[in-house]
């Protein structure tokens, strides 16, 4: 840490820079009252870095909570700091281009609304998503309806948009309250930002379809005189992405593909292992297609780079970095080493080390090279003592009973705390508390060990999923926050979604012994849906041939989903197999609550560090 350039304060010129006003106070409610944003609670970062927080983090953290409006160039602004992304607005010919419109529509409108504030009421002309992450299309709404305007977004869009939300929704959004530290207090002690951003806003979610689809590299498209080229990326930091340049401004939007920090591989949330061999040679393309043509680089998180040496160093830098990262963890697996053997291992080239953009604010290189590894090779090391282990709670009771019982866990704990190997007190420490849920000593031990560990970690979502951990664990369990499963979001599943989100409900050994097929007849969309049910799976044919279904159910695709939510159900069907819903059926309807008696609720608050 010490060999970091503490002295260098571009990265705060250029965080200032451009800089117009504030919105004051920083504070964003949702029409209720409740408050869904509130950047001035990290008010505290104006002070010194105290002991309980790393001091590279406390820097980006310093950085990321600057918020405002700001002018990138002539006829460019970011709103930042009003979310856990920027909004960029571009000024056209009548009106504006709004870029990622952040994940609430609260924090959108406010954000628009700081913009007219100084620049007058432009209306909105044109919007682009970057790629399929909600912080960066979620407050669509809150800058426009749609209107008739073009909404460009790169291919395939919309199916990435949702799928996550549709399969692992729930998990994901329970791990999210971990990692970015969500109901941790805003405070030198507690969350410090989540790297990337300072967090994300509690608001109301939303999605606009796209009008017009980025299918290629080198697509140019005119948007209220604004002419804009693009670059396809997908598997880069997100399934589908874009980057592109604004030729007339000589600025490039780098999306999410180069911020300021090392970025995830793997989020700790959970996703599909991203390809950094792809992302990194993407970078190498943007810098080929448009580092000649601009003179400012921003992105959807952080703060521009300006000038074309600066704008080339850092996306070379972070080229290299993803590369080094994947082709490093590849030599070494062909070495033999796992991935926890490699993450140990890795060390980066100096330049990259020392240069405060390619640090572990966000991603990390131990958490990077564990899921290069497992994108190669998958779970399994190849030892087969890891082959069929037990499940925690099974393995823990063991651990402890070899060890001489929990209170000699705890003792042999300590002893590792006080030579200062704390990870492995942490693990001796969890064998303790799944093998004696009960163990209050096991637990409060454990708690501070988390605590330390988080209070000293670079890594911003490792703090933050340390801090969160030890509330669990001292009887402070979070709630999940933010439900990505809006009107909207649900409003744009496809038939075969909403049908893949049944089959993941469907509770296998209840259905075991079931076997029955409903047709659905989606009367809006011309659609034809069969699901039979076989060995406790819920099975999706489209466009079904013959007969044999023991219900068919003629529905437009809303009610279908209201139905299925529990809105009306076969008890609100009349017998003559007519509702007034809009909802009519031809043979048996105990069929459907044959179906509806297997599916299972997710569970939305299920704990994470403890049984």
């Amino acid at each position: 840490m010490a060999d970091l350039p503490f002295h260098d304060r571009t990265d705060f010129d250029d965080a200032e820079r451009g800089f117009i006003s504030q919105l004051t106070p920083a504070v964003i409610r949702a029409a209720e009252g409740k408050v869904v944003w509130d950047n001035d609670a990290y008010a505290f970062l104006a002070g010194e870095c105290p002991a309980g927080a790393n001091p590279s983090l406390w820097r980006q953290a310093q950085l990321c909570a600057k918020q405002g409006l700001f002018e990138v160039t002539d006829g460019i602004y970011q709103v930042r700091g009003l979310d856990l992304s920027n909004m960029t607005i571009v000024e056209g010919e009548r009106g504006v281009i709004v870029i990622d419109p952040l994940i609430s529509t609260e924090c959108a409108a406010a954000a628009l609304r700081l913009y007219r504030d100084h620049r007058g009421d432009r209306p909105v002309t044109g919007l682009i998503y970057t790629h399929s992450h909600a912080d960066h299309f979620g407050g669509a709404r809150g800058v426009t309806n749609g209107n008739g305007i073009p909404i460009m977004a790169p291919a395939h869009f919309m199916e990435h948009a949702v799928a996550e939300n549709v399969y692992v929704g729930t998990a994901m959004n329970r791990r999210a309250v971990y990692m970015y530290g969500e109901f941790l207090p805003r405070s030198p002690e507690g969350q410090l930002g989540c790297g990337l951003g300072m967090g994300a806003s509690s608001g109301t979610v939303s999605l606009i379809p796209p009008t017009v689809d980025i299918i290629r590299t080198g697509q140019e498209e005119t948007v209220d005189g604004v002419r804009i080229v693009f670059q396809l990326t997908p598997g880069t930091e997100a399934p589908a992405e874009t980057n592109f340049l604004f030729p007339e401004h000589r600025a490039l939007c780098m999306a999410e593909n180069a911020t300021h920090n090392l970025h995830n591989v793997l989020t700790l949330r959970g996703a599909l292992v991203r390809d950094a061999r792809v992302w990194s040679r993407y970078l190498t393309e943007a810098i080929a297609l448009f580092a000649d043509h601009a003179d400012v680089a921003f992105a959807s998180h952080h703060w521009p780079t300006w000038g074309r040496e600066r704008i080339v160093t850092f996306l070379s830098q972070q080229r290299d970095l993803y590369a080094y990262l994947h082709d490093q963890t590849l030599r070494m697996l062909n070495r033999g080493m796992t991935g926890n053997e490699i993450a140990e291992t890795m060390q980066l080239p100096p330049a990259l080390e020392q240069s405060w953009h390619t640090r572990g604010y966000y991603g990390s290189v131990s958490h990077n090279v564990k899921a290069i590894y497992q994108r190669y090779l998958g779970w399994f090391d190849g030892n087969p003592a890891h082959l069929w282990e037990h499940p925690p709670v099974d393995q823990a009771r063991r651990y402890v009973e070899c060890l001489g019982g929990a209170s000699a866990v705890v003792g042999l704990a300590g002893r590792y705390i006080r030579d200062g190997d704390l990870r492995f007190a942490a693990t001796l420490l969890n064998h303790a508390v799944f093998a004696e849920e009960g163990n209050a000593e096991a637990r409060r031990l454990l708690a501070e060990v988390y605590t330390r560990l988080g209070q000293g970690a670079e890594n911003a979502t490792w703090r933050n999923f340390y801090l969160t951990g030890a509330g669990e664990l001292t009887g402070r369990p979070p709630k999940s926050a933010t439900d990505t499963a809006s009107p909207d979001m649900l409003g744009a599943l496809t038939a075969e979604q909403i049908f893949d989100s049944l089959s993941i409900r469907v509770n296998g050994p209840d259905a075991w012994n079931e076997r029955f097929a409903i047709d659905w007849h989606l009367t809006d969309l011309d659609e034809c849906h069969r699901t039979s049910m076989s060995n406790g799976v819920l099975i999706h044919e489209t466009s079904p041939s013959g007969g044999g279904a023991d219900l068919a159910i003629r529905l437009t695709k809303e009610r279908l989903m209201g139905l299925l939510a529990g809105d009306g159900g076969a008890d609100g069907i009349d017998h003559d197999g007519i509702d007034h819903d809009g909802i009519d059926h031809d043979g048996d309807m105990t069929v459907l609550h044959r179906l509806t008696a297997v599916l299972e609720e997710p569970t939305r608050d299920f704990a994470i560090v403890t049984p």
